[in-house]
Order: C-alpha cells, then sequence, then structure tokens
C-alpha cells in the first residue's frame, strides 16, 4: 500500500490524504451565479478528499460557458460561497475555488448586455452552448482589444479577492480546455500580432498575468493553475506543445505557484493525444505540488504514488455517484456509476442523494 490514503502536509496545508475532487461541473447555480444550499451539502459530502476543487467558477457574467453555472463576479457571491466553505471546513476538509472565463466558449445570451463572447482573436466555435433559453449555436466571439486585457485581469483579481472573502483554502486557475486563458496560449486558437500573439512568451503572457495578480492575492502556496498541454477540448490544439509548455511551467516556477493539475490527455475522453509528448518533463520541472488528472482509477492512482509520478491524483466523475469515495477506493469496494442524465442540471436528485458504503 503507497501513502495514497494517508495524511500529509503540502504547501502548508495539512491534507487528510492524497485524493483530489476534479472541478466536475454540474450547473445547479441559479441563473445570477449563486450556490446555495444544495452545493453546501454536495462539498461537503465529498469533503474526505484531501483536497475539493470546485467546479468552474465565472469571474464575470459573460464569462460563463453555459447556463446555471457559479460565479464569482459580483459581492453577493461571496456569503453564498461562504455557506459552501463552511461544510467543507466543518467536516474538516479543504477547497479551492476555480476561476473561470470561457471566452469565445460563452454566449451573448448569458452577457449582461447581450454582446457577443470575447477570444483571443475572432472566431466561431462550432455546435451548441447551453444558453439562457436553451441550446444554441455558439456566436462569433470578437478579439480583445489590446486595451481590455488589463480589464480581464483585473475581473480575475477581484474575484481571488471574493474567494478569500468566501473562506476558500485556495483558488486555482482555470487555464486549461481552450477557455480563455488557454485560447491565448494555443497558436490555433490565437491569431494576434500584438504583444499578446505570436511568439511562446507573447502568447502566454495573459496567463502569466493572472497569476501573478492571483499570487499578489492568495500567496503562491495557495494558486493552483489548470493545465491540459496536449488536450484537443474543442477541437483546439497547438502545433508544438512541448516547448510552449516548458515555458508555462517555468513561469510557475519563476511566480512561486505551488500547485499544478495537469491533465493527462483529452480530459474525459482518453489518456492520448497528438501532437504528444513525455508530460513527466512538466511534472520533474515543477517546483510546486502536481495534482495527476484524466481517467485515473485505484490502481492507476496506487502506481503513481508508489512510482512517485505525481503528489496528488484526482477524480472527477467517479466523485459523482461516490461522496465516499476516498473510503471506497481505500477498501477496493465497488464503485457506483452515475446516471449521466442527472450531470447537468436538475436539483437535489443525482446530486446529493447517493448513499455512502454505512448508509447502503
Amino acid at each position: 500500500m503507497t501513502d495514497l490514503f494517508d495524511p500529509c502536509e503540502l504547501n502548508g496545508l495539512k491534507l487528510q490524504n492524497r485524493i483530489a475532487l476534479s472541478p466536475v461541473t454540474r450547473t445547479r447555480a441559479d441563473m445570477e451565479g449563486r450556490v446555495g444550499e444544495l452545493q453546501a451539502i454536495y462539498y461537503a459530502q465529498r469533503a474526505s478528499a484531501g483536497l475539493l476543487i470546485t467546479e468552474a467558477t465565472a469571474v464575470v457574467p459573460e464569462g460563463r460557458g453555459g447556463a446555471f453555472t457559479p460565479g464569482l463576479w459580483d459581492d453577493s457571491h461571496v456569503a453564498a460561497w461562504k455557506e459552501v466553505t463552511d461544510a467543507v471546513h466543518a467536516k474538516g476538509g479543504l477547497i479551492f475555488c476555480q476561476l473561470w472565463h470561457a471566452g469565445r466558449l460563452s454566449h451573448s445570451s448569458l452577457h449582461p448586455e447581450r454582446a457577443a463572447p470575447v477570444a483571443p482573436s475572432a472566431m466561431q466555435q462550432e455546435g451548441l452552448v447551453f444558453a439562457d433559453g436553451g441550446f444554441k449555436p455558439y456566436d462569433m466571439a470578437r478579439a480583445l482589444e489590446l486595451d481590455e486585457i488589463a480589464g480581464v485581469i483585473a475581473n480575475f483579481r477581484s474575484a481571488a479577492e471574493r474567494a478569500k472573502a468566501a473562506g476558500f483554502d485556495g483558488v486555482e486557475l482555470h487555464g486549461a480546455h481552450s477557455y480563455l486563458i488557454d485560447a491565448f496560449v494555443r497558436d490555433m486558437t490565437n491569431k494576434r500580432t500584438d504583444r499578446y500573439g505570436g511568439s511562446i512568451e507573447n502568447r502566454a503572457r495573459l496567463m502569466v498575468e493572472i497569476l501573478t495578480a492571483l499570487v499578489e492575492v492568495w500567496g503562491g502556496e495557495r494558486v493552483m493553475v489548470r493545465l491540459a498541454p496536449i488536450g484537443h477540448a474543442y477541437n483546439a490544439w497547438d502545433s508544438n506543445p512541448e516547448p510552449l509548455f516548458t515555458y508555462i511551467v517555468e513561469q510557475l516556477n519563476a511566480l512561486g505557484v505551488g500547485w499544478l493539475d495537469l491533465v493527462e490527455g483529452d480530459t474525459g475522453i482518453s489518456r492520448e493525444a497528438e501532437p504528444s509528448f513525455d508530460l513527466s518533463k512538466l511534472r520533474k520541472l515543477f517546483k510546486g505540488v502536481t495534482v495527476a488528472n484524466n481517467m485515473y482509477d485505484r490502481d492507476m492512482a496506487l502506481q503513481a504514488r508508489a512510482d512517485n509520478t505525481a503528489d496528488m491524483v484526482a477524480f472527477g466523475r467517479a466523485f459523482i455517484g461516490n461522496p465516499d469515495l476516498v473510503e471506497r477506493l481505500k477498501l477496493d469496494a465497488p464503485i457506483v456509476d452515475a446516471d449521466r442524465k442527472t450531470y447537468y442540471g436538475g436539483g437535489a436528485k443525482g446530486y446529493i442523494d447517493f448513499p455512502t458504503l454505512a448508509e447502503s
């Protein structure tokens, strides 16, 4: 048996074990981005994990990637999230808030002024988005003006300050899956010719500037970033990811960012993708805590710790139907496969009504 289930201290936080709840979108906030009792129960039920990371939480209303996703763009959200963090802490858990801007993957119906979504470069995503009023085709996104970028950074800073006021233990920057920050990073989605486009240093600039703001609010030991270097979310990728993400991890080290949530492959789809490279290089390069992520099972998680290829291992879908997943993994007990029809939206059913082993 490895130390996967043993208490540990990482970056000054005392964790019950080395298992993390990966951010899992559940879309049960209200249309103003407020969470409430349901979310407090949901996260508290899973507080036996070493670290919980919330579902993507928008820093501006137009940063939502769909209806009924939570937010931290308004002071009214602070008290709502405080109910969640208090419930988690009462169970002995720790919780980070994932800060998010969906960029082109939002919709005009979610913008207070019904304006077009923004992106590094003008682009229209194929497919449908769950917008205000149901599923709708993605809008044509407009390119952010150079003088608007400071406002984006300020929005992340303000959300980080609200996360601290709400009692979170840290924040994670969503820098993956072709949302705004990741879209700036990748050459497929960033065609800019100013200081935020072109070279690797320029394309990574927005991520680095936002992380700088988060570190100023929280200190590096309480800041995490989610990266998916070889992911193909929304059919977007980078033509040469190894030097790009090597540079990004070097910048994380320079900033003193404490945690790296490293998605291996295409999240929830495959652990392989092209163009590819050996992601263990990033783990070895990064000076902080690496959280291995994407389609891990019990045996893989145990092996990761036995081989010391990750400091922690994150589980996503498995936590949906198994609030006591840590106990089930420890005992090698059956894992409930939740009904996927209840993953997104709705109320308590398929959200907080799953029994623990002791209740079964």
